[in-house]
C-alpha cells in the first residue's frame, strides 16, 4: 500500500465506533493500512466496550501504514465534547463530530493523502441537529458531492453522483436517492437515466475489467405495460437506454421491476439500474445487511460504506456485526485496484 485508507468514526452514539473497533480486533489483516478519522476518546470508549483493544494516536495519516496489528490507529480530526454523547440517543454533538470527520476525510482524499474513504454510519437527524453547514445535507452522499464540487471549483450539478449498493449476489445503482417519492418520480428523465448509465458503465468497467451488463428497471408496474400503467418508460427510460447503446454501452430494458433483480442475481446482468431509493435497496438489503456495501459512484475518489444505519438499539452492547464494514473495506480495496 502506498496510501492509507480513512475510516470515518460515524455517529458516536451509534454502532459505528464499536464496529470499527471490532473490525480491527477480529480482522487485523483486512484492516491493514486503515486508520480512524475521528476522536481518540470516542474510539477508546468503543474499544473498552469490547475488552480494551489499544488505541494508537497518529500525528499524520501515513503513519497508519506502519501501525502494529491489533491496535486501532486514530487520527484525531475532531474534538469530542467533555461528556461523550450517550449511546443510543440523538445528539447534535455526535452529529457534528460525524460530519466533521466526513469533511476531513473527503478533503484528504481530494488532496491525494488517502487512497479511499470508508464511512461508518451517521444519523441523519443528528446531522441536521448539528446545524450549519451539516443541516444542508440529507446524508453522506450529498455532503461528499458538495466537498468534491468545492474542491473542483464547479457547481454541485457538475459533479453528478449515484449510489450503488452491492453484495456478493447483486448490485444496484439508483437514478434518484434521498428525496420524497413524488419528487423522485419527477426526476426520472431521459437525461438522468442516461447519466446514471454513463456513471455506472465507467465505474464498473474499471472494477470488473470489462463493460458491465446493465439491466434497467422500469418505474411503473410491468414497466408500464406499453403505456397502460404509465408513460415514463416510453418517454424517458427507453430513449435513455437507446442513447446509451448508441454510445457503446451494454444496457438493456426497461424490465419489470418485480423480476429484474431476480434475473440479475441469477447471473443475467452485472448490475440493475433502479429508478428510486427503495426500489433498488430493498432487494439488496433483503439478502442481508451484514453483506451489503454502499458505494458512491461519480466522485473523484473511492467512497464505500456499510449498508446499515447507526442501530441505536445495539449501541454499547457489543452485539453489532462488523461484517458490512469489513465488506466495505474490501470493496474499497477492489475499486482501488489492490
Amino acid at each position: 500500500m502506498q496510501k492509507p485508507f480513512a475510516i470515518t468514526q460515524g455517529d458516536a452514539a451509534g454502532i459505528g465506533p464499536e464496529i470499527i473497533a471490532k473490525a480491527f480486533q477480529d480482522a487485523p489483516e483486512a484492516m491493514r493500512g486503515c486508520f480512524v478519522a475521528g476522536s481518540v476518546a470516542v474510539m477508546r470508549r468503543a474499544a473498552g466496550w469490547l475488552g480494551g483493544l489499544p488505541v494508537a494516536r497518529l500525528e499524520q495519516a501515513n503513519e497508519a501504514l506502519h501501525a502494529p496489528p491489533r491496535c486501532i490507529p486514530v487520527l484525531p480530526v475532531v474534538q469530542a465534547p467533555s461528556g461523550l454523547p450517550e449511546p443510543g440517543r440523538v445528539s447534535a454533538a455526535a452529529g457534528r463530530m460525524a460530519g466533521e470527520a466526513v469533511v476531513w476525510a473527503a478533503r484528504a482524499a481530494l488532496r491525494g493523502e488517502v487512497a479511499a474513504v470508508v464511512t461508518a454510519p451517521l444519523h441523519k437527524e443528528a446531522l441536521a441537529a448539528a446545524g450549519e453547514p451539516f443541516s444542508r445535507f440529507p446524508g453522506h452522499t450529498e455532503l461528499l458531492q458538495a466537498e468534491a464540487a468545492a474542491h473542483l471549483g464547479v457547481p454541485v450539478e457538475q459533479v453528478p453522483v449515484r449510489m450503488m449498493l452491492a453484495n456478493d449476489e447483486l448490485r444496484t445503482v439508483l437514478v434518484t436517492i434521498h428525496m420524497p417519492l413524488r419528487e423522485a418520480i419527477e426526476q426520472v428523465t431521459q437525461a438522468s437515466v442516461l447519466r446514471t448509465l454513463q456513471i455506472t458503465h465507467a465505474a464498473l468497467a474499471r472494477a470488473l475489467g470489462q463493460p458491465p451488463r446493465m439491466a434497467v428497471a422500469g418505474l411503473n408496474p410491468h414497466a408500464g405495460e406499453g403505456g397502460r400503467f404509465g408513460r415514463e418508460e416510453i418517454e424517458h427510460i427507453a430513449p435513455a437506454i437507446a442513447a446509451a447503446r448508441a454510445q457503446g454501452m451494454n444496457a438493456q430494458g426497461p424490465f419489470a421491476p418485480d423480476t429484474v433483480f431476480m434475473r440479475a442475481r441469477q447471473g443475467a446482468f452485472d448490475v440493475v439500474v433502479a429508478m428510486y431509493h427503495d426500489q433498488g435497496l430493498i432487494p439488496v438489503k433483503y439478502l442481508g445487511v451484514e453483506k451489503g456495501v454502499n458505494v458512491t459512484l461519480g466522485l473523484p475518489f473511492v467512497r464505500t460504506s456499510p449498508d446499515h444505519g447507526t442501530a441505536f438499539d445495539l449501541a454499547a452492547t457489543g452485539q453489532a456485526s462488523a461484517g458490512s464494514l469489513l465488506a466495505a473495506v474490501r470493496m474499497a480495496r477492489a475499486l482501488e485496484g489492490e
